[in-house]
């Protein structure tokens, strides 16, 4: 049976037909049999941390398995909610409750049945309970985005789930990196009972493959040349490639009754691009970052721009258009930025300083920190910026303006 495109590519799911082994340069083995090294190792937490996007869940879901992999998100943990509590309303276990027990007295043994002697006790905590049922049916607790539980609270479990692994009970915490995880790889209390795994960016050949395999289980050809374009703009995201390819898919309408043997317009292509962005939520995330921390009806300074009809922008504007600017790259020191600033004003213009460019990087950094979560695109540290969201930075590249 023909398959379709939403079959193969799959941007929010699992990707049955599309999926990537990837090794690791640290250790030359695949991050699935790492990943079993370490679900297979008793007493032993997994901590995960790789750039957003790149495939973390995924990597779980494909070793653990979707029936056994019970998630949760550290937006899900709050102050005031006990942590096993929520474990166990998410397998569907009762928290509360009686239970009887068998007792022996001078030797004979006695049943519930016998009232005078059955010993009921009502369920306080429900960890032990727990702590059977996932032993018990192969479960593995998959807490993704921890940075996203409060600091206070990360710490605490962190001490709730090292008693918890000692039992045998099997979880893997999941972060990104540049994000405080002193909770759980600088916790002493964690010390020589951790499995880590770094998870590199993903490789433009390693992208790639997805284009490559994909369209050929749809019958149709794509080139080695346009497959590292998709790649490059995929920023280090498998998610953004299957995303990429679905979208081309649909513009090429490959589930229609025309038959199509090979990709080869360019236009096609980046209409694809600004096709992927409709879905991508940061149209007031890129407002509320260009307009800066409040200036009190202050006006600020504003920049001609090279290449247009006399545009101008002020800093702040200046900093994400440079952000935007080839090559899309994840990591941007402040002298990259500044080049990129000074390419992009007019050469008549007085050049931007460098103080000027890092306290922008700074108050937009502040203006993020003190924002909810879907504003943290990106961070700003050492004088780098670091893109944690990919699909922030594709957005700033292919949005309608």
């Amino acid at each position: 049976m023909r398959l379709r495109s939403n079959e193969v590519f799959k941007p929010g799911t699992f990707p049955e037909y599309t999926y990537v082994y990837r090794k690791s340069s640290d250790f030359g083995f695949t991050y699935e049999l790492r990943l079993q090294q370490a679900l297979n190792t008793p007493g032993y937490l997994t901590s995960i941390i790789g750039p957003s996007k790149t495939g973390k869940t995924v990597l779980c879901e494909k070793v653990i398995g979707v029936k056994h992999a019970i998630s949760l998100t550290g937006s899900d943990l709050k102050y005031g909610l006990d942590f096993w509590e929520i474990i166990a309303k998410k397998v569907g276990l009762s928290i509360k409750g009686e239970y009887s027990e068998m007792i022996k007295i001078r030797g004979n043994e006695y049943t519930p049945e016998d009232k005078s002697v059955i010993n009921r006790e009502e369920y306080i905590s429900s960890k032990d309970k727990i702590i059977q049922h996932f032993k018990e049916n192969n479960l593995v607790l998959v807490l993704d985005d921890f940075h996203y539980a409060p600091e206070e609270l990360q710490l605490d479990i962190a001490y709730q789930l090292k008693d918890a692994i000692r039992r045998e009970f099997k979880a893997v915490v999941i972060s990104l990196p540049h994000r405080a995880d002193d909770a759980i790889r600088k916790n002493p209390d964690l010390s020589g009972r951790l499995s880590l795994i770094n998870i590199e960016p993903w490789q433009e050949i390693e992208l790639k493959e997805i284009a490559i395999i994909g369209f050929k289980k749809l019958g149709v050809q794509i080139s080695d040349d346009f497959a590292s374009k998709m790649a490059v703009e995929s920023l280090t995201s498998p998610q953004l490639m299957q995303s990429i390819c679905l979208n081309l898919s649909l513009i090429l309408n490959m589930d229609g009754d025309e038959e199509i043997k090979e990709i080869k317009d360019k236009e096609k292509l980046e209409e694809s691009y600004r096709f992927t962005t409709i879905n991508l939520p940061y149209k007031e995330v890129v407002k509320k970052l260009e307009s800066g921390p409040y200036t009190r009806g202050q006006k600020r300074k504003r920049y001609g721009l090279a290449n247009t009809n006399g545009e101008k922008a002020d800093i702040y504007s200046l900093l994400l258009k440079a952000i935007a600017e080839d090559p899309p790259i994840i990591s941007i020191s402040l002298e990259e930025i500044k080049k990129r600033v000074d390419k992009l004003t007019l050469s008549s213009q007085e050049k931007i300083d460098r103080k000027k460019i890092r306290d922008a990087c700074q108050k937009i950094h502040d203006i993020m920190l003190a924002s909810e979560s879907i504003y943290q695109v990106f961070e700003w540290k050492d004088n780098q910026i670091y893109i944690l969201d990919p699909l922030f930075l594709f957005y700033l590249r292919w949005r309608a303006h």
